[in-house]
């Protein structure tokens, strides 16, 4: 999902700019995939107790997302549940004036079933449109392996590009599944464990990794959420599909200005993402929780 999002960002300040290359673009581009399409689910399934799971529920929640302090796009997401079974669905469009010069809209949903503390996707599909330009991807997949893969368009052959091998697509998650991410049992939702954990991620183009680590922890006060979070960085760590001597792919990877906010819910060993900040090579991008819409025994304390 907006995996032109560097072009998008210098068109808003400028609606002459040369638009960048797609693979220009991938650093930021791959971290806000996770950022807005998974990680807005962290915790809100897969840390649910087995029993919570099995009575079924429906989670959401919308999202601004601004670029300098401007609002330019808001994103929608849902997740359902049927016993250890998950359909998630997310939804994105640019508004505001960056909505009527670089009109984009994306909608991906990804299928799949919780075994213990895994998470087993099955398919995944994403159609975005940015403008004058178009992306899909239909992915089938079994045991953490990509069965059958079409996206459209292909990478473009350079001869600096790390091939993606069979081995890249085996043992891996797509970028909405990749939200699911339990909590060991009996852990603290605010402890540095919290962070702990590195996501493989295949997107149907790139391999990569994020990984999270412990920063701090805060209390905050906002439309979404009041109270305790627990603050992640993240690195993003290019696997294969990219360009290694590309300058966005070089600032990407060593990028150290990436945070996600996770706030508990409501005595449950639940985290929500409450904001995610990112820094790109044309400015600081950041999501923040809007409205959570939360299993009704959560709202009241959760919810805003």
């Amino acid at each position: 999902m907006f995996r032109n999002l560097d072009r998008m960002t210098v068109s808003k300040t400028a609606t002459n700019a040369r638009p960048r290359s797609r693979a220009a673009a991938i650093g930021a581009t791959a971290l806000v995939c996770v950022s807005v399409a998974a990680l807005p689910l962290s915790g809100l399934v897969a840390s649910r107790p087995a029993d919570a799971a099995q009575r079924g529920a429906t989670i959401g929640a919308l999202y601004d997302i601004s670029f300098s302090g401007l609002t330019f796009a808001k994103g929608e997401l849902s997740v359902q549940l049927d016993g250890n079974a998950y359909e998630a669905r997310v939804g994105m469009r640019t508004s505001g004036l960056v909505g009527v010069f670089v009109p984009s809209k994306s909608n991906a949903e990804s299928t799949g079933r919780l075994r213990g503390s895994h998470v087993v996707p099955t398919r995944y599909a994403m159609i975005s449109k940015e403008a004058d330009l178009s992306s899909k991807v239909s992915m089938d997949m079994g045991r953490g392996d990509v069965r059958d893969l079409a996206v459209t368009p292909q990478l473009k052959n350079r001869p600096d590009r790390i091939p993606v091998t069979r081995s890249h697509r085996r043992n891996v998650v797509d970028p909405l599944s990749a939200a699911l991410m339990p909590l060991s049992s009996g852990s603290n939702g605010l402890s540095p464990n919290a962070c702990d954990r590195r996501i493989p991620i295949f997107d149907g183009w790139q391999r990569y990794d994020v990984q999270l680590s412990y920063r701090r922890t805060e209390d905050v006060s906002g439309r979404g959420y009041d109270g305790p979070v627990v603050v992640c960085g993240a690195r993003w760590i290019p696997v294969a599909g990219h360009r290694p001597d590309k300058r966005s792919v070089k600032y990407m990877a060593a990028n150290k200005h990436i945070e996600i906010w996770l706030a508990p819910v409501a005595n449950e060993p639940l985290l929500v993402p409450y904001r995610i900040s990112l820094r790109t090579m044309s400015g600081d991008i950041v999501v923040e929780a809007r409205k959570l819409t939360l299993p009704d025994h959560e709202r009241k304390q959760a919810a805003r």
